[in-house]
């Protein structure tokens, strides 16, 4: 593969380390109060339109091609978020001694708490040649009920980050602005479908480009908001920290998902331990980045919370991409 077409399929994760380069020399023009108004334009506008595109694009018919695999739905259901988030708060609970800046131990936990991903976990189980149709049901079930999936996820955050905490928390306001900018929005794409769907089969637009894209422009006036404060100063150590945990993390959960889906009495295929590896231990940076932008409104660091899922999100695809030949060949190698 040469260099143009790598940089054109990376696009998206070197698109993030350009606007956060960006936001770092002009911080001004994305901060709140600023000629791009994220207040309007982010808050509401961009996320609104991110689940808007999700509604339109999700094929609801594809649910049922799956629809009667219950048991390998529920596993990777109750360890995405029962187990994950479950998990790492008890972690946390071990590093919160250590000299780890602690907005991003918060935001390792709310990794945890995320809802799985749309797209990558597809991607790389067709890759290797897994359960490919349980795959897109978990990515489908989990975008057709992307409302209760952001509802759940954000309950989570909630009550994992204020697990031992005297703070108290706007629930009210989180979950009437979940409501309009995430349900709204995701139903009335789902209703646009229903009327031009034969155009889109027809035209197939490039949702995935669009909101990731959207994400973009999120992402940005996030560090803008960090880069114009000066009291937040993150340490390299914590950085460097928190990308060993995560990678950490990824290869641990994935390996359990490996001995507990191939155990004597679990009735699972090699094809559907792929599906449960990926679908399981992946997060999703699209429904993520704005359900923080929400939970975490008016929040300085709230770009310092942001750091660990979108250091997650590269570190899932690299990995898994690096995997490929290894599962691929094991499954082979069962299947015979």
């Amino acid at each position: 593969m040469g260099l143009l077409e790598r940089l054109r399929k990376e696009w998206f994760i070197l698109g993030i380390v350009l606007v956060i380069a960006v936001a770092r020399l002009e911080p001004a023009v994305g901060v709140k109060g600023g000629p791009l108004k994220p207040e309007i334009t982010i808050t509401y506008i961009a996320v609104s339109a991110i689940f808007f595109n999700s509604g339109l694009s999700l094929k609801t018919e594809e649910l049922t091609s799956a629809l009667m695999h219950v048991k390998l739905h529920l596993f990777v259901q109750i360890f995405t978020l029962v187990f994950f988030p479950t998990a790492i708060w008890l972690f946390l609970q071990l590093l919160s001694i250590t000299p780890i800046n602690e907005w991003l131990l918060k935001g390792l936990q709310t990794v945890g708490c995320m809802p799985p991903p749309v797209s990558s976990a597809v991607i790389l189980t067709k890759a290797v040649g897994g359960n490919e149709a349980a795959a897109i049901f978990n990515s489908a079930f989990g975008s057709f009920l992307v409302s209760n999936a952001v509802f759940i996820a954000s309950a989570l955050i909630v009550l994992f980050l204020t697990l031992g905490s005297s703070s108290s928390v706007p629930f009210t306001s989180i979950f009437s602005q979940l409501f309009m900018t995430v349900v709204v929005p995701l139903i009335i794409g789902q209703i646009v479908r229903r009327y031009i769907k034969d155009w889109l089969e027809r035209k197939k637009p490039p949702f995935g480009a669009i909101s990731s894209c959207v994400l973009l422009m999120i992402i940005y006036t996030t560090f803008c908001d960090t880069f114009a404060n000066p009291n937040i100063d993150l340490d390299k150590f914590s950085l460097i920290i928190i990308v060993f945990i995560i990678f950490s993390v990824q290869m641990s959960f994935m390996f359990l998902t490996f001995l507990f889906s191939t155990r004597n009495n679990s009735s699972f295929t090699p094809a559907d331990t792929v599906a449960i590896i990926f679908c399981s231990t992946h997060k999703s940076l699209t429904l993520g980045i704005p359900m923080l932008k929400i939970v975490f409104a008016g929040y300085e660091h709230l770009s310092l919370i942001s750091v660990p899922l979108l250091i997650y999100h590269p570190a899932q695809i690299l990995l898994g991409s690096l995997l490929v030949p290894t599962i691929k060949s094991w499954m082979v190698s069962r299947q015979k």
